[in-house]
């Protein structure tokens, strides 16, 4: 069976410095707030272009910080695109305030201008785009709205690190910008972590005081926080996962075209913008009958995944709490599937899965 994502083929090259980097761990025994975090954080800040990189425990609690961070609460709207993972309308909810859901690009899958202006009202106090897939969403466009509306951006750059929008780092393009370093991701980590990223100090020194139960100073609490403090261990791992993460991202791009030359005569492949350089998160195409294409690729011995099946508006959770009608969202949720994709994907088995593609 080919593998989804194959993150064995990623750890060998690298296998004696992660270790090494686990034993200086276990050596100085900081597991929490160690040094590596700082070292990390740092590492971070330079690659994305930015200030402020601050480690966090997970890309959900990177937003949940973010909109604490702001004070958002309850009264409050946050426009978030209908289609995304949970986590991008749950920490809003979590909140007490009101996820406002906004139909996608049919192209990018990525939040639809037009639809996020017109969802704007008195109550809105953030804009949440997500950059989907590994590619970023419009950010001039949803920047100059929001400047105009004296509103805060957040950037979910869950699936986009490593990707650039016209030249600048995905996550240094609003606000404040999250990532997640869930395994699966462009730059993952060996358990749960994430980021987020600023150019505001003072927000920046609030999301530090956040992540560690509100302390302004050891057993001093001057906010309501949570504990979101990365793990040394992890930023252990990161540090080496970051050295080669570069390289990876170009070897993305070379799998990337691949599919696209051989599939995009036959069924709708990503598009990409111009001015975007894509993380590939995930290879993702359209198809008409999902069910019935992901069942002959399973005889094919070819794994497939979704993300995602439905609208996060639609979620059971919410059900009769939102009257939303996202057209797009709608159609591509029922449509879209994930082909096998990982940097180190060799050219044979490239071909194993494009051969099964084209063959149904």
């Amino acid at each position: 069976m080919i593998p989804f994502i194959d993150l064995k083929a990623q750890y060998r090259p690298i296998e004696d410095k992660i270790k090494s980097r686990i034993n200086a761990v276990l050596e100085h025994g900081q597991f929490v707030m160690g040094p590596e975090v700082k070292e990390l954080e740092k590492n971070l800040a330079e690659y994305v272009g930015v200030k402020h990189a601050i480690g966090c425990s997970s890309g959900t609690d990177a937003l949940l910080l973010a909109l604490m961070a702001l004070n958002i609460g309850p009264g409050d709207e946050v426009i978030v695109p209908d289609f995304s993972f949970f986590a991008t309308s749950e920490v809003v909810s979590l909140l007490g305030a009101t996820p406002v859901f906004v139909d996608v690009d049919p192209k990018t899958y990525n939040m639809d201008i037009e639809s996020m202006k017109a969802a704007i009202t008195k109550d809105t106090k953030a804009i949440m785009p997500v950059s989907l897939y590994g590619q970023c969403a419009d950010f001039d466009e949803i920047n100059e709205i929001a400047v105009a509306n004296a509103l805060p951006v957040i950037e979910d750059g869950a699936q986009s690190f490593g990707g650039e929008y016209k030249g600048k780092k995905s996550c240094g393009l609003s606000t404040i910008g999250c990532t997640s370093f869930f395994p699966s991701k462009p730059l993952g980590a060996y358990g749960d972590g994430g980021a987020i990223f600023t150019n505001d100090d003072e927000l920046a020194s609030k999301m530090r005081e956040l992540l560690n139960h509100g302390q302004s100073g050891r057993y001093v609490h001057t906010r309501i926080g949570i504990n979101g403090r990365i793990d040394t261990m992890q930023a252990a791992i990161l540090l080496e996962k970051l050295a080669i993460f570069p390289k990876e991202i170009e070897l993305r791009q070379v799998v990337a075209k691949r599919y696209n030359d051989a599939l995009s005569k036959k069924f709708k492949t990503p598009s990409v913008e111009e001015h975007n350089l894509s993380a590939w998160a995930q290879y993702t195409i359209e198809v008409e009958d999902r069910t019935n294409f992901q069942d002959e690729m399973k005889k094919l011995n070819v794994p497939t995944a979704v993300h995602y099946p439905g609208s996060l508006s639609s979620q059971p959770v919410y059900h009769g709490m939102y009257d939303v009608e996202n057209e797009v969202t709608n159609s591509v949720a029922s449509k879209v599937v994930s082909l096998p994709f990982y940097p180190y994907m060799d050219e044979e088995t490239q071909n194993k899965v494009i051969e099964a593609v084209l063959s149904l």
